[in-house]
This record gives structure tokens, C-alpha cells and sequence, in this order.
């Protein structure tokens, strides 16, 4: 059974579960925090109606309140074609919430960006990109739903398994047996 989960691991969650996204290893089978347990118990239905593709678009966060789509469109331009960028706001205020979505023109401009923008910095602000996963990873749950990977609450919670937070390679007990 050790080999199987060492066999089956990755650094990086296929599919989301909210027990191991807030787990450092993946192999959690209690629920640590509110969150995970909020999140295991809360439905998320990804919106449908959107025109973007999935395997195209790429979440893009924080960033701050002066970073505009002209912005991010300039950004991503560097490294492909752009199709849409859209900045997440604040219904009540209008204000930029800090993320937003850009959609490639193509899955490769996609993964060069991916590749080329580690560490990226757009007007003094160290944004995090990484593919978009409501539409595009099975079971995922959005930050606001107790799920997400990325971010650090003042509980001192952390999430897994995404690009900037990978799993840490689980510790398995090695058994010895008597010598005779």
C-alpha cells in the first residue's frame, strides 16, 4: 500500500480534492480547518456560458487596484496572441478584486507564457499565473468556497498542490522486519 501512494503522487493536484488541496502531502484523511470542511461540503457549478476555452486561458492574480485589462493585455501580448482579458470587480465598488482571466489565442501561447513568466513582476506587483481550474479541473471549489490552492489567511491556513504551493513528496513509514 506505501508504494501505491508514492506510485500515484504528484506534485501538482489532477484532480481537486479540498481534504488533500489543504493537505502539505496529499495524504490528509481529516479535515484540518473550517475551510477544507466547508469546501467538502459546498457544490460549485462552473459558470457555462462563458466563450473564453479553458485549456486557453490562464488565471491571473495578484495583481493590485491600478493594474487594468489594458495592462494585462500588454503583458501577455510579449508572449502571444491575446484573445480577451478580463478583470474581476467589485460589484458594489467597481474596483479591481486583484485577479482576473487572459485567453490565448492558442494552447501553446498558453504554455509559453506559463514557461517565460515565473516571477513575473506588472507594475511593481509579483503576479501569479497559472491555467484557469474551474472549467478545466475536475471537482475544483473556488477560494470563496472554503477550496482554491493559493493564499495564506491570518489562521496561518495554507492550500497545496498548485503551481506556486506544490505537494511535498509524502513521508512513508519504511517497516523493517527482524532479522532471524
Amino acid at each position: 500500500m506505501d508504494e501505491n501512494i508514492l506510485q500515484n503522487w504528484t506534485p501538482y493536484a489532477k484532480k481537486y480534492d479540498p481534504l488533500k488541496a489543504g493537505s502539505i502531502d496529499g495524504t490528509d484523511t481529516e479535515p484540518h480547518d473550517k475551510a477544507v470542511s466547508r469546501a467538502i461540503q459546498m457544490h460549485y457549478e462552473p459558470p457555462h456560458n462563458l466563450e473564453s476555452t479553458p485549456e486557453r486561458t490562464l488565471f491571473v492574480a495578484r495583481f493590485g487596484p491600478r493594474v487594468t485589462k489594458q495592462d494585462l493585455k500588454e503583458f501577455f501580448s510579449k508572449y502571444g496572441n491575446v484573445s480577451s482579458v478580463k478583470v474581476i470587480v467589485d460589484v458594489v465598488t467597481g474596483l479591481s478584486q486583484g485577479y482576473g482571466f487572459v485567453e490565448m489565442r492558442s494552447e501553446d501561447d498558453a504554455r509559453r507564457v506559463l514557461r517565460r513568466t515565473t516571477d513575473a513582476t506588472l507594475k511593481g506587483y509579483n503576479i501569479f499565473i497559472d491555467y484557469e481550474c474551474g472549467r478545466s479541473m475536475k471537482g475544483w471549489k473556488p477560494r470563496r468556497l472554503g477550496g482554491g490552492f493559493g493564499g495564506k489567511k491570518e489562521s496561518g491556513q495554507l492550500r497545496f498542490g498548485g503551481k506556486d504551493r506544490p505537494f511535498k513528496r509524502p513521508i512513508v513509514p519504511n517497516i523493517l522486519k527482524p532479522k532471524r
